[in-house]
């Protein structure tokens, strides 16, 4: 870029720094104040005090991301006109924000860059947990800044995020946790068809499940990443807490209906409470929620949030089998995310081996020989020929990195089919 560009960029990057370092404090020493306003007061203050360019939704969901976390113990009781001084101040701060984040957009653009950076993303996230003196959680911050950046896209563009639907569903949620909310959602009824709308241009990017820590890999997302042209961008990780949904009382379920991906992560739960209930396996948690609103004697395995969705009672919560059980969903679009550096990055790959003596031996020597850690690898009927295997391979760098591309290229050597799924910045969104 000439000079003149180059040195605008940078004067909007270090306004929006200072801008950072203020709202951080300010955030900080919001918690510890407690104005005596409600919830739906401070949305209404918060709305009232908005010039814009961001929206009220927007500023509101900065906001509710802040009160879900809670006033901090040490929270005192004041004036509500400090508290309101504090809220005035960082909302004038956060639109000044999203107005140098266009500038720096609209030259960004004008050279071909993409609306959603995931890379840039992860950098701001790191910034601001190194701007954190506390009592704020990281965690608290990011989803806060994750409502910040998502009001600044969609000044920009609103960009259509499709994910494996319907509505309430843990991939929608995982969408959201990746997106924000000020973007347009699509709920898509099946993988193949996330990855159709977002080839056709009709949704920019989608969200799909690929593994869960206690169930495994999630089979047709597989597939389609061999099939498809598009990248992985981004992964997301989300905790997944199982409840009980039904009309009926625990006692009088007959039939247990959701994802097998669901059924198999409360397998125990379900032999131990409901031993002589019939299991489903349905399209959708969101289905199986719905089917239980309808039916006596049917219960879902979902979330709260589709209860709450679709009015239906809870039960029993939290009847997945391990406290830790997570989900990994995977961005996918057309964006080649940049890297990050210093390990930051994954990369992942499918290869087919050569039918050969020693075949996975030479294919995991390329890594090994480089110091690349190998984070995955899983294999998978090719489905082409009888006993074909592909084998997916995660590791930590990125497609670009010296080190990467050398071992690549032994790896062609030992192989009869090498694909590059995406690089992507390999940190916690949320990490404390």
């Amino acid at each position: 870029m000439p000079e003149a560009i180059n040195a605008k960029l940078q004067r909007n990057r270090d306004a929006i720094d200072q801008i950072d370092t203020q709202v951080v404090d300010l955030l900080n020493r919001r918690v510890l104040h407690d104005g005596g306003a409600d919830e739906a007061q401070v949305l209404a203050k918060i709305a009232a005090f908005n010039a814009g360019p961001l929206s009220d939704e927007t500023l509101q969901a900065i906001y509710m991301a802040l009160m879900i976390a809670g006033l901090d113990p040490a929270a005192v009781s004041t004036e509500t006109a400090v508290t309101d001084e504090i809220d005035q101040t960082i909302v004038q701060l956060l639109n000044q924000r999203v107005q140098h984040a266009a500038e720096i957009g609209k030259i960004k653009h004008a050279n071909g860059a993409d609306y959603y950076d995931p890379t840039r993303e992860a950098q701001v996230m790191a910034k601001i947990a190194a701007l954190n003196p506390g009592p704020i959680t990281n965690s608290t911050l990011q989803s806060v800044y994750r409502e910040v950046i998502s009001g600044s896209i969609a000044l920009e563009k609103k960009l259509i995020i499709g994910y494996l639907g319907p509505e309430a569903t843990y991939t929608h949620q995982a969408a959201i946790r990746n997106f924000g909310v000020s973007l347009e959602y699509k709920a898509i009824k099946t993988i193949p068809d996330v990855f159709s709308e977002v080839e056709s241009g009709a949704a920019d990017y989608g969200v799909v499940p690929i593994e869960n820590s206690t169930e495994g890999a999630v089979f047709h997302s597989m597939d389609m990443l061999v099939e498809s042209d598009l990248h992985i961008c981004s992964q997301v990780y989300l905790p997944i807490e199982h409840c009980l949904i039904s009309q009926s009382p625990i006692d009088q379920i007959t039939e247990v209906r959701s994802k097998d991906q669901a059924l198999g992560q409360c397998r125990d739960w379900l032999r131990k409470h409901l031993p002589d209930a019939t299991l489903t396996d349905v399209v959708s948690t969101a289905d199986a929620v719905c089917t239980a609103k309808e039916t006596a004697g049917v219960a879902a395995v979902a979330s709260e949030l589709s209860a709450h969705r679709y009015g239906v009672a809870i039960q029993a919560r939290g009847i997945q089998d391990r406290d830790d059980n997570v989900t990994r969903f995977l961005v996918i679009g057309k964006t080649r995310a940049k890297p990050l550096g210093e390990g930051r990055d994954k990369t992942s790959l499918v290869i087919s081996l050569k039918d050969e003596p020693g075949a996975l031996e030479k294919t995991l020597r390329p890594f090994a020989s480089r110091g690349i850690n190998l984070s995955k690898i899983e294999s998978r009927p090719s489905r082409k020929k009888a006993w074909d295997y592909l084998f997916f391979i995660d590791f930590i760098g990125h497609y670009e990195d010296e080190l990467a591309q050398a071992a690549l290229a032994e790896l062609e050597a030992h192989c009869s089919f090498v694909k590059w799924l995406g690089s992507y910045p390999n940190v916690a969104r949320d990490a404390e």
